[in-house]
């Protein structure tokens, strides 16, 4: 589906470039089609956005591992995944940035894993599973934001190893705690 390269094509370039490099034209190079092509499915520039985010949302939550009977299992090999789609990360990251300073963007933000949290918290016995699950949110944008560009990319596991669920398993078992 051409809609598809396209925003594809966009994620590649934000992975790659920033959010400054995200334009109509830019994409069509990227994508190989013909210049005005972006254009034609994404008139605006924060249409093109949106349309990006759409599909790094989802790509990520048809990949979430959810094992009811190991939580923190299921978490790690998300987690390790998406450390492993590293430009697909890097863009979902970039994307957020940029909501930041455009208050018109902030409905991308909608796309957080809050409401799955919240129910794993609901299932593990939390008292306050609303809290809980904002908190658990939290701790795992946190826990790959360090494992992307922090300090634990550089001293981590290597993504995509038994070694790197297994780190990632350890870190989050301790967040799921009532």
């Amino acid at each position: 589906m051409r809609k598809d390269l396209i925003t594809d094509a966009a994620i590649e370039l934000v992975a790659e470039l920033g959010m400054r490099g995200l334009t109509h034209r830019a994409v069509d190079r990227k994508a190989g089609l013909p210049e005005g092509s972006t254009s034609a499915y994404f008139r605006t520039r924060r249409a093109l956005i949106e349309g990006l985010v759409d599909r790094l949302a989802a790509q990520e939550q048809a990949e979430i591992f959810l094992d009811p009977h190991d939580p923190a299992g299921g978490l790690a090999k998300t987690l390790d995944n998406w450390l492993v789609e590293r430009n697909r990360t890097l863009a979902r990251y970039a994307a957020m940035l940029e909501a930041t300073h455009h208050p018109e963007l902030k409905s991308i933000l909608v796309h957080s894993p809050r409401r799955r949290a919240t129910d794993m918290a609901r299932a593990l016995g939390h008292e306050d599973p609303e809290r809980a699950g904002a908190h658990i949110s939290a701790f795992l944008e946190g826990l790959i934001f360090y494992r992307l560009v922090g300090g634990g990319s550089t001293t981590g596991p290597t993504p995509g190893t038994e070694e790197s669920v297994r780190d990632l398993k350890k870190a989050i078992e301790k967040a799921l705690r009532p």
